[in-house]
């Protein structure tokens, strides 16, 4: 078993007026060369947690960090107008929660972070702040889930 301890939270860059299902999701990744969704889990937008990919093996959404990561990633984070912004439904948000509570449950101290906060730190002062992050994704403070 591979050592886990990051917990990567993505969207899926789909607008909130669309959308997006795991076999979307899935093809969308097998289209940029990836053998099955790169996240292990996916949240749709009434909630349900899908299992795209066994935990055992390594993902395929944050280069640098798959080797000990856990990506998990929602269905949406685009407004109708297709710019980010936080459009988690109820139902994802509690869904997250219970998710997030659970992983780290089987990998404690394990951070919990966005894609976003994995970006390189610039300026060098030890915080990655918003003009430095190279996306968006998630559209809202991972830290904030728990």
């Amino acid at each position: 078993m591979r050592k886990i301890n990051l917990i990567v939270i993505h969207c899926s860059a789909t607008r909130e007026d669309q959308t997006f299902t795991e076999e979307d999701l899935e093809r969308c990744h097998r289209s940029r060369g990836f053998k099955c969704t790169g996240y292990h889990f996916y949240i749709r937008k009434d909630g349900a947690i899908i299992s795209t990919r066994n935990v055992g093996q390594i993902g395929a959404h944050a280069r640098g960090y798959n080797a000990n990561s856990i990506g998990v990633c929602y269905e949406g984070g685009l407004d109708c107008n297709g710019r980010p912004a936080d459009t988690r439904t109820k139902q994802q948000k509690h869904s997250l929660h219970v998710l997030v509570v659970l992983l780290l449950e089987d990998y404690p101290g394990s951070r919990v972070c966005g894609h976003r906060d994995l970006s390189p730190d610039a300026n060098g002062d030890g915080v990655i702040e918003p003009e430095e992050w190279l996306k968006v994704c998630p559209c809202f403070d991972a830290s904030t889930i728990l």
